[in-house]
């Protein structure tokens, strides 16, 4: 449902949100009546003292306004819980009031008053929450747009709808300086929040919706995903290739530092760096290049069992567009191994959210040539300090017959896919290894090129794979059309919706399909009818356009795609199971199309993460080491270490 208007602006929250923040202090209020009332009945008949009768208005009048609270606060949940999704008549306004105790039995008066601090503590927090920075633009051109757009010609149109857009992107900018406000302004910054702003911008300023909207689409889309079969792919050369990423993951996972060691080992961890990070450092440790390794060094270490003379050089230097990686010699392999850190700062947060394209010329590849702005950068950065400074000079210096291999997971695999393609006419025998990397990466000719020597490997219902613009957009799409031909109330989906995602059951079977006129309507930029770009001459003109398609398939943002071939894993058996078994796993090459939709999971977040990825891959090779399992056919026809 639409943003609720009050006070010539729209909110971020809509009418059928009230039901549990109503729900929620008329528990609070209830609990304050019955206290009141017990109060004034324990002390019924000792009001003689002094000041005896204004306790005993007061709290009279207390009750009585309380009991009117109560009933206001009734009425409330009872009218928002009738709200849908979708559109709905005119809201009706309702009111709440707070009263203030004054001391009288001090243990009920505190809490009465800790009580009224709260309540009004949350409410301010709420407001801040809802509050629409362009609420008071988007009624004003909402109300009359028919009449007021329809009169203005194209152009003026199209310089109001421009006007609007530049005001979003420049709120969306400011929200990120406040975010970010940690970060030193130099030019780098500024150019990263500017370009994250008009990305936001232009992916949220067409839509309605409040945030609950929002979580309750994607609790329906959750239910109706859950009902269809994923088809399964082939089985060539995938043990050599899953063996090859179980040794690498560990080499990808270790590039995070000291954070993520301490986190997988939260008992032993810290007792282990601190011996190593606080006592004297031998002749070895200094005997490796590098920047800000502190206790980085240590875990590493620890995580690859690699030894002090293995290592060429770590850098754990940090700024936008620039990652930190490090260079190890791993003589089981012979490889000379470059591994690149993923997300671990709101710099790196940066760099990712830089999701524009970029052109990446690569020698030998025919065909457009672009990937996403933030990782080439990165990987640029890379190249330049591995090539320009001589750093992998060097390690082949010591090993000059070993191989060149790349890994990285999520930011860093994605940067460590581009650096291989920029390396490869160099070491043509390099080989990367992408765990979990972002969806929108590269163009499809890069994709293609990267089969040679890149393999990914992609966990359940991974959320980054399958980010993109045009799956979020896609969702969007998604969102919109499931919500608004649901009938029930937003309050029964969002309760039904937790219920699943934590005890399982059967999906919901609510209708998710659309009649064709409506389905037509929604492909129109926002839900309903207020749409600037609805009632703008320039939509219409563009509309009527006979080589104009509302579909999916048309798209403003390039198609951006993952690279390389991809080994994809999923959990084998029923789709929950108990928190203590032990998951068994399944493997399959995956077509790139198997990731052009967002799935929705309480995983999605989990099975990105560097240790569950890992813990996966082992689980793999402990089942296909296993005799009394079936083992994929093993036709290897790629060149991997």
């Amino acid at each position: 449902m639409p943003g609720i208007v009050a006070f010539g602006r729209r909110w971020g929250i809509a009418s059928d949100d009230l039901v549990f923040p109503g729900a929620f202090e008329l528990l609070i209020r209830v609990l304050w009546w019955i206290g009141t009332l017990a109060l004034y009945i324990i002390h019924k008949g000792h009001f003689e003292c002094p000041g005896g009768a204004v306790l005993h208005r007061y709290l009279v009048v207390l009750l009585v306004l309380l009991g009117v609270i109560i009933l206001s606060l009734c009425a409330i949940v009872y009218v928002s819980a009738q709200g849908k999704c979708c559109p709905s008549p005119p809201r009706r306004r309702a009111s709440a009031g707070i009263s203030r105790f004054s001391v009288a039995a001090v243990a009920a008066v505190l809490g009465a008053v800790i009580s009224s601090w709260i309540i009004f503590i949350s409410m301010a927090i709420g407001v801040v929450v809802v509050f629409d920075p362009l609420g008071s633009q988007r009624q004003g051109a909402t109300v009359g747009t028919g009449r007021v757009l329809r009169d203005m010609e194209s152009s003026e149109s199209e310089q109001f709808l421009q006007r609007a857009r530049s005001l979003a992107a420049r709120v969306w900018e400011c929200r990120l300086r406040l975010l970010c406000c940690c970060l030193p302004p130099d030019d780098n910054h500024r150019a990263a929040f500017s370009n994250i702003g008009q990305l936001f911008s232009s992916f949220f300023s067409d839509t309605d919706l409040v945030v609950s909207d929002i979580a309750a689409g994607l609790a329906l889309l959750h239910q109706e995903q859950d009902k269809m079969d994923v088809a399964s792919g082939s089985f060539d050369d995938l043990d050599v290739a899953l063996e090859s990423a179980t040794h690498w993951m560990r080499f990808a996972e270790a590039a995070y530092g000291w954070p993520l060691y301490v986190y997988s080992h939260p008992f032993t961890g810290p007792c282990r760096l601190t011996a190593d990070c606080c006592g004297s450092r031998g002749e070895q440790y200094d005997m490796v290049g590098g920047e800000n390794m502190g206790c980085h060094f240590t875990s590493i270490l620890q995580t690859t069992g690699l030894q002090y003379r293995d290592f060429i050089h770590i850098s754990y230097h940090n700024q936008i567009y620039e990652i930190p990686f490090y260079i190890a010699l791993d003589h089981k392999k012979e490889a000379v191994l470059v591994a690149v850190r993923g997300t671990l700062s709101l710099k790196d947060v940066l760099t990712d959210l830089s999701a524009e394209c970029e052109n990446l010329p690569i020698e030998g590849v025919s065909g457009a040539c672009y990937a996403h702005k933030g990782m080439c950068q990165a990987a640029g950065y890379l190249y330049r300090r591995l090539v320009n400074d001589g750093i992998l000079s060097q390690a082949f210096s010591i090993a000059p017959e070993y191989r060149l291999v790349i890994v990285g997971h999520s930011l860093g695999a994605g940067t460590a896919s581009l650096l291989a393609a920029l390396l490869r006419s160099t070491y043509p025998t390099l080989q990367c290894y992408a765990f979990s990397p972002p969806g929108g990466l590269m163009s499809k000719a890069l994709a293609e090129y990267s089969r040679q020597f890149v393999v990914s490997v992609v966990l359940g219902k991974d959320l980054v794979p399958r980010l993109s613009i045009p799956n979020m957009e896609d969702l969007k799409r998604r969102i919109l059309k499931i919500v608004s031909n649901c009938n029930k109330p937003k309050y029964r989906i969002l309760l039904q919706g937790c219920w699943y995602e934590m005890f399982g059951g059967v999906p919901d079977d609510s209708p998710t399909e659309l009649d064709i006129p409506r389905e037509e309507e929604l492909s129109r930029p926002l839900l309903g009818g207020d749409s600037l770009l609805h009632h703008s001459p320039s939509y219409h003109s563009l509309t009527s356009d006979p080589d104009f398609s509302p579909s999916p398939t048309h798209q403003t943002h390039l198609p951006l795609y993952l690279p390389g071939r991809i080994i994809y894993i999923t959990e084998d058996g029923p789709p929950r199971r108990s928190c203590w078994s032990q998951a068994s796993y399944r493997s399959e090459w995956a077509n790139e199309m198997a990731f052009r939709s967002v799935l929705i999971s309480p995983r999605m977040l989990a099975d990105h993460m560097p240790d569950v990825v890992h813990r996966a891959l082992q689980g793999l090779e402990r089942e296909t080491q296993n005799p009394l399992c079936p083992s994929a056919q093993s036709n290897s026809h790629l060149n991997v270490i």
